[in-house]
């Protein structure tokens, strides 16, 4: 089968389901497959994709983002807006009124008190949070009544939805997380792994980095949904086994995030259990580069803190390391027509996606008299450059474990040894590297390398609170608990002046030339390599109904929805 014909077979087959069901529970049990398994399911708490999704069939925002980007109601009444009254004429604070009648999974009201608590937990000055850019230029989150709340920011800010709006910022529930602020957020097991949520489903049992269990929430706000009175949640494994379990053998209703060579989703797909769901958004696979340095004789509260890199802060380097990459055969091998050359940060939408960088062309001469000319040679003849001080230029470069991501490593290694520059590979399990384990030293955060690929995206149509990332204050450290969006440890200060200017800037067109400003500075000045922007893969049974892939929030978003179709 042509991956076209495939991919426009899957995005025909997405089509929403009938929103009533018979009853509540009616539809037995939804077997889900996340090969990247969730390590927590406090999404404040870890950066990785797989625990924010995870997360969101339990723990909810106010507002989320459909298929199409929109933003739409959840646990609110409408949208605020200046038109209607719930944004200020002078954009400096958004008013959100609750949905009366609302409960938490274990009966309690759920009231603005909970979403102040949860502004308080994620911004706690002691605490790490990885979803704190959300909350960038927050001043007060005020409980004007049991269902109105205020959040008011230190300037005129026309995008005032990056609190409590899509899967990455839901609330969590004040009483249970009472004494989690700051330094203890890590350690409240209990509520990191069961928290009492508004979503479709509850917690029974949560085995990390393997299995979930779960039940209809018999407090859910619509007394017909969920349909499903169960969810087997596993996680582990790898992109393959989870395709096959649900296309090939059936044992599975959704598997996510199929990161593999096209023809093998094509091969599956013969299988005749399930099909393929598909869409582009932001998504891009990427190879960040620290900007700190992770030497293994630093200190612990040294290594990947203290800056410069030894070498990759240098342009010619990171140029020269760019330019010597195939990008147009990493798309073939990995991705096929699910994959674009991705040359941006933030490739989607379109209104915000730059056009200033041509990365298609790998010219492994030109990166050699890049490097030549910055003065790195191989003066002993053993193929590998030394700088200017004598040291090898030797690279740790790190990724999850999966089966593209280890062809790409290959690939690039060899590439990057034909411009004179050593790469030692190494891949960590996917539950350990996306875990956000402050004391595990192989997370994606902690960042124990010279450079790491993943791939990443952010909830929404507007990209200010992911550009945030970029910001000097959000990288990682031991004080954070690790926690924090700054992977690469970028910090400059032109880009932290633009942002600002972004998050006071109105209007579409001049946002977003403000936006691929950001995105140009960050891929110019060494926060990163974009390689791959991808379209999102996943699969579903057959029999699985109202399945419609998000490429906006998580794949989750609507599983209330779902329902067995025979």
């Amino acid at each position: 089968m042509k991956i076209k014909t495939l991919l426009l077979g899957a995005i025909a087959s997405a089509a929403l389901a009938p929103a009533a069901f018979a009853e509540r529970g009616s539809d037995g049990q939804v077997n889900i497959i996340y090969w990247q398994a969730p390590s927590i399911l406090n999404p404040f708490l870890s950066g990785g994709t797989k625990d924010v999704e995870s997360a969101s069939l339990v723990i909810e925002p106010l507002a989320r983002y459909d298929p199409q980007g929109e933003m739409v109601p959840y646990l609110v009444e409408e949208i605020p807006t200046v038109d209607n009254g719930g944004v200020s004429e002078d954009l400096t604070s958004i008013t959100w009124k609750i949905k009366p009648g609302l409960l938490w999974s274990d009966g309690t009201p759920f009231t603005s008190k909970d979403v102040k608590f949860t502004a308080d937990y994620c911004m706690h000055p002691e605490g790490g949070c990885a979803q704190v850019t959300k909350f960038e230029g927050v001043t007060n989150v005020e409980a004007v009544d049991d269902l109105t709340v205020k959040v008011t920011f230190d300037k005129p800010t026309p995008f005032p939805y990056g609190p409590f709006v899509g899967g990455e910022s839901p609330i969590i529930q004040a009483a249970q997380f009472a004494d989690c602020l700051g330094a203890k957020a890590p350690e409240c097991t209990t509520a990191n792994f069961a928290p009492i949520g508004t979503g479709p489903f509850v917690v029974d049992e949560f085995k990390p980095n393997d299995v979930i269990t779960m039940s209809a929430n018999t407090n859910y706000r619509d007394p017909a949904k969920p349909a499903f009175a169960k969810v087997l949640f596993k996680g582990g494994g790898d992109a393959t086994a989870a395709g096959r379990a649900v296309m090939e053998t059936g044992e599975f209703d959704y598997a996510w995030n199929l990161q593999l060579a096209p023809e093998v989703i094509a091969q599956m797909e013969t299988g005749g259990k399930g099909v393929p769901v598909a869409g582009f958004g932001p998504l891009v696979e990427r190879i960040m580069l620290n900007n700190t340095n992770p030497d293994p004789a630093l200190g612990p509260d040294e290594r990947s803190v203290i800056r410069p890199h030894p070498f990759l802060s240098d342009p010619a380097v990171y140029k020269a390391l760019s330019l010597a990459i195939d990008r147009p055969l990493l798309v073939e091998i990995g991705y096929g027509k699910a994959g674009k050359v991705g040359c941006n940060w933030v490739p989607a939408p379109a209104a915000f996606a730059s056009d200033t960088f041509d990365c298609s062309t790998q010219d492994i001469a030109a990166a050699n008299a890049m490097l030549d000319e910055a003065g790195y040679k191989d003066t002993n003849g053993d193929g590998v450059r030394e700088t200017p001080d004598g040291k090898p230029m030797k690279i740790l470069y790190q990724t999850s474990t999966n089966a593209v991501r280890q062809d790409f490593q290959a690939l690039i290694k060899q590439w990057w040894s034909e411009i004179g520059i050593e790469t030692e590979l190494r891949n960590i399990n996917s539950s350990v590297f996306f875990g956000g384990d402050p004391g595990s030293p192989d997370t994606f955060q902690k960042f124990y390398a010279d450079v790491e690929m993943y791939a990443n995206t952010f909830n929404g149509t507007d990209p200010q609170s992911y550009l945030g990332n970029g910001l000097c204050d959000k990288a990682p450290r031991p004080d954070s608990q690790w926690q924090g969006e700054n992977i690469s440890r970028f910090c400059d200060e032109e880009f932290d002046k633009l942002h600002a200017e972004l998050s006071q800037t109105a209007g579409l067109e001049a946002r977003a030339e403000i936006a691929k400003r950001l995105n140009d500075i960050i891929v110019e000045k060494g926060g990163m390599i974009p390689l791959v922007h991808r379209g999102r893969l996943s699969a579903r049974s057959n029999t699985l109904g109202g399945v419609d892939l998000n490429v906006w929030d998580t794949e989750l978003w609507n599983a209330a929805d779902w329902h067995r179709t025979e």
